[in-house]
């Protein structure tokens, strides 16, 4: 796949600072990009052609857009861990291997603000509540429900894997897009308003908060993969007030 997609790149292709990028490949997933409608369609033409040299076709009746709501996913899970037929073992499953990976797609490229972390710790609880089938009245703090369930905070498994993914772009030979894309910037203008924080400086605020390491120390500490192998490993939960249920902070006068 990676052959044919470069085989038929044109001139179109979505500009990013030096850099312009004509398609993303993840496994047998590709994205075309293009400025506009009708250099979509040539290079789609010239993607379909390419495929079919190569015995493959590009079956336009399959295809299909669909926007899936992460809110409805977690919803429909929820109904199913709290049926009595299943055992703590199997719920735990389901969360491990569908309800975090759904909830936390992408996470490597996410800007944590407080509203998301807060988001994020709201749905984690709420599922983890009812595998061991508690509800919100019950007051009882996260990390014990988290102990009791043998499992780690989920904002921490986020930030290892931002910073994970940080150390392997840093790696990363010559000429691999994504060491390439990130020192650069987006040509054009921002639009009006407060400019969003961009991943970059996000990640590097986070390796200073969570490792101690400075933004001009990054790239020389990352490069040795044990080492900052064992620094993630050894990455502590964050910080921070303790909560009960969805959102809500703990009173200080809690047990």
């Amino acid at each position: 796949m990676d052959r044919i997609s470069r085989r038929s790149h044109g001139l179109e292709g979505v500009r990013f600072g030096d850099h312009k990028i004509p398609s993303l490949i993840f496994a047998d997933d590709v994205v075309l990009l293009a400025p506009s409608g009708l250099d979509l369609l040539h290079a789609l033409g010239r993607f379909a052609a390419e495929c079919e040299a190569a015995g493959m076709r590009v079956s336009t009746s399959k295809l299909e857009a669909m926007v899936l709501d992460r809110k409805k996913v977690a919803c429909t899970l929820q109904s199913v861990v709290v049926k009595k037929e299943l055992s703590r073992k199997a719920k735990l499953s389901i969360y491990q291997s569908i309800y975090i990976p759904t909830l936390t797609y992408g996470h490597e490229r996410w800007v944590m603000t407080e509203r998301v972390r807060s988001r994020i710790q709201a749905a984690e609880m709420s599922f983890l509540r009812r595998v061991v089938g508690r509800s919100i009245r019950d007051r009882v703090r996260s990390s014990v429900t988290r102990e009791e369930l043998g499992v780690e905070p989920l904002l921490l498994h986020i930030e290892r894997g931002q910073l994970w993914w940080l150390g392997h772009m840093f790696r990363m030979p010559p000429g691999r897009l994504p060491g390439e894309v990130f020192p650069s910037c987006p040509t054009g203008k921002r639009p009006r308003g407060r400019p969003r924080t961009r991943w970059r400086d996000y990640v590097s605020r986070l390796a200073w908060e969570r490792l101690g390491l400075p933004p001009q120390e990054l790239e020389e500490v990352s490069g040795g993969r044990e080492v900052w192998a064992s620094l993630l490993r050894l990455l502590p939960p964050r910080p921070g007030p303790e909560l009960w249920t969805t959102g809500q902070q703990s009173s200080s006068s809690s047990p």
